[in-house]
């Protein structure tokens, strides 16, 4: 065994640090999501199984942009109450109406009057937080100043969700915002880890909150990102992205129910090769997805099922699908979900951890939803149709603009040595 400059033994096997003692698996005792599936995760399992996808035509925009979008029903009737209306926006209605289902409120809070609201730490992440409030207070501009149902900061900051769900909660503990794109809300069930572990606090609750507007559909258009019709991760033909609007919850807890899944490992990486294309050998991605196994004590043979990033444009699929091709065998499937969902941004890595966990749950593998024909870069893990399976340990990738990577693993409670 080789050692390198700081000291860590490299595992030849997968070329990682092998961290000397892995950490003690994390309980995830309460996990829910709200996207274009539906409420919850009962919603988002009969979806899975029946490959019914929520993508649908463009409805949200004024003006008309041909695309597919998951838009998620119900959210024009759910406005907040009257002792959270400073907080009233899209995002924070989607965050009040994703956090009511699978009982995740009343989990949330049992876990505060357990442990004490300073022991509780509130971890949110978001890409475009409550922004879609401010484009309208802009379009709504009196005599050079916000129209006043709209002169609320409360909603005019990327911490909103954080302040609007401290609220709700009634946490004191830590309370941070992530904003990373598109690997936020994965690389909070790192910072949740690392919280726990160091004794800082004794759960975390943690939240991905993302909703559509303008800034988001329009701004990624311009970039020729989004796709005309919906979304076809790894196929051949795929033309870009379909965007989705989600809240996913999770509560991990130090001493948890013993059946409950575990998060056993986690990676992370900056490579910053470039704002929207990853490096061309795959290595930031590869580092994140490397190290996740390294922390979790796993080899790349352990792992059943992979939720990959998937976008669907033609670069990142293409990375991905090489650097998955390249470190798993035949046995190890893999898929995007994004078909099923769209890119839910700020929000994708938990949706697409929830996904996973349900994957555990149910011992099924949802396939790739809408694609028909495979790049040929894709090895034999990347599946199209569903399966049924005995899934037991899971990888989830996030890869964000900019090069932010992460890569969590998660295991079923009889899984874990």
């Amino acid at each position: 065994m080789a050692r390198d400059v700081a000291g860590y033994t490299r595992c030849p096997s997968i070329s990682v640090l092998a961290v000397p003692n892995p950490i003690a698996p994390i309980r995830i005792t309460a996990f829910t999501a709200t996207s274009a599936l539906g409420r919850g995760r009962d919603a988002h399992a009969r979806a899975l199984r029946e490959r019914r996808g929520g993508l649908r035509a463009n409805d949200f925009t004024a003006e008309p942009l041909a695309c597919a979008i998951g838009r998620v029903d119900e959210l024009e009737e759910a406005a907040l109450s009257v002792e959270h209306a400073a907080y009233e926006c899209r995002n924070n209605r989607l965050a009040w109406l994703g956090v009511q289902a699978d009982g995740f409120l009343d989990a949330a809070r049992g876990a505060v009057a357990r442990h004490g609201a300073s022991r509780v730490a509130l971890l949110v992440a978001t890409s475009t937080a409550s922004i879609g409030a401010t484009e309208e207070a802009y379009a709504r501009i009196e005599d050079g100043r916000f129209p006043a149902d709209l002169r609320r900061p409360q909603v005019h900051t990327v911490h909103s969700a954080g302040l609007f769900l401290e609220q709700v909660f009634g946490t004191r503990g830590p309370c941070l915002t992530t904003a990373t794109a598109c690997s936020s809300s994965a690389k909070i069930f790192a910072k949740a880890e690392r919280l726990l572990r160091l004794g800082l606090v004794d759960a975390a609750i943690l939240a991905g909150v993302d909703t559509l507007c303008g800034s988001v559909l329009f701004g990624f258009n311009s970039l020729e990102l989004v796709a005309p019709e919906v979304c076809r991760p790894f196929d051949v033909d795929r033309r870009g992205i379909s965007i989705g609007e989600a809240a996913g919850f999770a509560l991990l807890e130090r001493d948890g129910d013993a059946r409950a899944p575990v998060l056993v490992g986690w990676g992370e990486s900056s490579d910053a090769h470039h704002m929207s294309t990853p490096h061309p050998e795959g290595l930031g991605a590869r580092r994140a997805l490397e190290d996740a196994l390294a922390r979790a004590g796993l080899a790349a043979t352990d792992i059943d099922y992979i939720n990959l990033h998937g976008t669907a444009t033609s670069k990142n699929d293409e990375i991905e699908a090489m650097v998955v091709a390249g470190a798993f065998d035949a046995r190890t499937r893999a898929s995007s979900t994004k078909g099923w969902t769209g890119h839910t941004l700020g929000a994708a890595g938990i949706l697409e951890a929830v996904i996973s966990l349900l994957a555990i749950e149910h011992g099924f593998m949802p396939g790739t939803l809408n694609s028909e024909r495979l790049d040929p870069r894709c090895g034999p893990q990347v599946l199209l149709a569903n399966e049924e399976a005995d899934v037991r340990r899971v990888l989830s990738n996030s890869f964000g603009f900019g090069g932010s990577n992460s890569t969590l693993a998660f295991a079923r409670a009889d899984a874990v040595a």
